[in-house]
């Protein structure tokens, strides 16, 4: 067995062990009896919220690509990341897969180099990441303001997520606005050595830089869709705590919001038991209960699990068709020496 795949394995069961261990201490029957108000109509409402959302991603990616001229259809590239989001979203512990599936997705359509697809992907996870650490803060200052306190333990795992993200993302801004090269110091840092001016590595980092200079108008599309983008999740959110019979405001709901996204943080597949923990936390210290907070978590990743499913399916098409382009070449190469 590879580590990849250990690592997979091994953070798949440490997430179904918090489940597990959640599910007896809540109790499965009051987690059943948090569904018996969600009908299925709702259901479908959080799946298109969830779809509108995925969409929104694929348009911010569209945003970027077109700046440098790259055309691409929307659906095209919707299917490209799509694939590239079920893998982040399932196999978290691989990292940067979801990432490269879609630098040699687009480059493979698009017969781009790996440097244009490679600043597209990277300026389109720090504009998520930006917005998405924004409405964590946002959340986090909400709950100090209502004074509500968490257990340590949940603080330390889920508190070390968010500072690892949130100062990589100081480390970038930073470096962008000193004008200093962040791929420069990395390399020299770890092998004592100066990279090559001729890099293609110095290429993407001038893209990205280039892409974050505040006379980029794309620069500011690019986050108006990403604030839509967390506009349209804070509504999922809301309405799916609405729908299971609670009502805690829209604005309350906002600090539900940013829980979600440092449970994402924790590398486990699907959020498996890290998303029910946090959440349980939130709810119970905002007067929910947490068999409410199980029942949202659950349906959250039944939505996102089933809207990834068509990811995986376009990646294993994918790979199929890559795989028989292949060995029909390879047959072809054997034709023409015989």
């Amino acid at each position: 067995m590879n580590k990849p795949f250990l690592l997979v394995l091994f953070s798949f069961i440490l997430g179904a062990v918090i489940f597990v261990f959640l599910g007896k201490w809540i109790g499965w029957e009051e987690i059943g009896r948090a569904f018996d108000v969600f009908t299925g109509w709702q259901g479908l409402v959080v799946v298109l919220l969830t779809f509108l959302i995925i969409s929104l991603g694929t348009l911010r990616w569209k945003t970027i690509l077109n700046r440098e001229d790259i055309k691409i259809s929307l659906f095209e590239l919707f299917k490209i990341y799509l694939g590239g989001y079920a893998i982040m979203y399932m196999f978290p512990t691989v990292l940067l897969a979801g990432e490269v599936f879609r630098v040699y997705g687009l480059g493979k359509k698009k017969n781009l180099n790996w440097s244009k697809t490679a600043s597209s992907v990277i300026i389109e996870r720090i504009l998520e990441w930006t917005i998405n650490l924004s409405v964590v803060i946002l959340g986090l200052s909400f709950f100090l303001f209502k004074k509500w306190f968490w257990p340590k333990e949940l603080l330390i795992v889920f508190g070390g997520a968010f500072l690892f993200f949130s100062l990589a993302l100081v480390f970038f801004y930073s470096n962008l606005l000193t004008k200093k090269s962040i791929v420069h110091l990395i390399v020299k840092k770890f092998s004592g050595r100066e990279i090559s001016e001729n890099s293609s590595f110095l290429e993407v980092e001038n893209m990205v830089f280039n892409f974050f200079r505040p006379q980029n108008k794309a620069l500011y599309k690019g986050f108006l869709i990403s604030l839509f983008r967390a506009a349209v999740m804070q509504l999922r959110v809301w309405l799916l705590i609405w729908f299971l019979g609670a009502n805690i405001g829209f604005f309350n709901s906002f600090a539900i919001l940013g829980f979600s996204y440092v449970s994402g943080m924790v590398p486990i597949p699907t959020s498996l038991g890290s998303h029910e923990a946090i959440q349980a936390a939130a709810f119970l210290s905002i007067g929910l209960t947490a068999s409410l907070a199980a029942a949202f978590a659950l349906i959250i990743r039944a939505a996102e699990v089933l809207i990834s499913s068509f990811g995986l399916i376009y990646i294993i098409k994918t790979g199929f068709n890559l795989m028989s382009n292949k060995f029909f070449l390879s047959k072809n190469e054997d034709k023409q020496d015989s």
